[in-house]
């Protein structure tokens, strides 16, 4: 099986500094993507200390057989490590971070998420969303109280219900799916989704892919001519 990656982040059109953050060990298959929150300095230590985590505890495993175990603990180390550097420092009171991470072997993906950073596949020209954003509009809408429509345009769509750091602990969605040849997976913070639909994303990943990092590059070009509001992450993964 081969794998190929590519990642960018970008401060987008709005914000003075970037709190994304992404890592990537190829070598092994694994790709992380986080996005902080409290203030500049505050959420880019929770989302660089969340990915630095993850990143060592997945490529220093000697042996990634139990992928899931592997994720669920280097989340729960990634989450005490940025709550207890807030609860030191009172600067970076408050701080946290959303994460999204895929792990990619022998023919299956682990897909591991906290908060409203996503997970695309594109197969066979259908995109497919992986993850369901820990938010409170998502939320409502699963329970049926308002439209997708209306979750777009709520004021209350940047409410995360569940993050990194900003607790003792956390649960982090962990799902796992068989991959296919061609598969492409898009790893993204929310910088890309606020600003591109997703009928515009599969129209963007389902043309030339041959170069993938100016397909990054083509993405956080999208975020921003639509506004670029936020910071805006992406790591665009091929399984060959």
């Amino acid at each position: 099986m081969l794998i190929e990656a590519a990642a960018l982040t970008d401060v987008g059109r709005v914000r003075s500094a970037n709190e994304d953050s992404y890592g990537l060990c190829a070598e092994v298959g694994f790709f992380v993507v986080c996005d902080g929150m409290g203030g500049a300095a505050a959420g880019e230590v929770a989302s660089q200390t969340a990915v630095e985590t993850l990143r060592d505890k997945v490529c220093s495993a000697q042996t990634l057989h139990e992928a899931r175990k592997i994720l669920e603990q280097g989340i729960a180390e990634a989450n005490w490590r940025v709550f207890s550097h807030a609860e030191r420092d009172t600067s970076l009171h408050g701080m946290g971070t959303t994460m999204v991470s895929l792990l990619v072997r022998d023919g299956r993906a682990w897909i591991a998420h906290v908060g409203d950073s996503r997970c695309y596949r594109l197969r066979a020209g259908a995109l497919e969303r992986m993850t369901q954003d820990h938010s409170l509009v998502d939320e409502q809408v699963r329970l049926g109280q308002i439209t997708p429509g209306e979750a777009e345009m709520s004021p209350l769509r940047n409410v995360i219900t569940r993050a990194i750091g900003t607790r003792e602990t956390v649960s982090p969605d962990v799902d796992e799916v068989a991959t296919e040849h061609g598969d492409l997976f898009l790893l993204c913070s929310d910088g890309l989704t606020k600003e591109v639909s997703e009928p515009r994303l599969a129209e963007l990943l389902s043309g030339d892919a041959s170069d993938l990092q100016a397909l990054c590059q083509k993405l956080v070009d999208e975020a921003n001519a639509e506004g670029g509001s936020d910071n805006i992450t992406a790591i665009v993964v091929r399984v060959s």
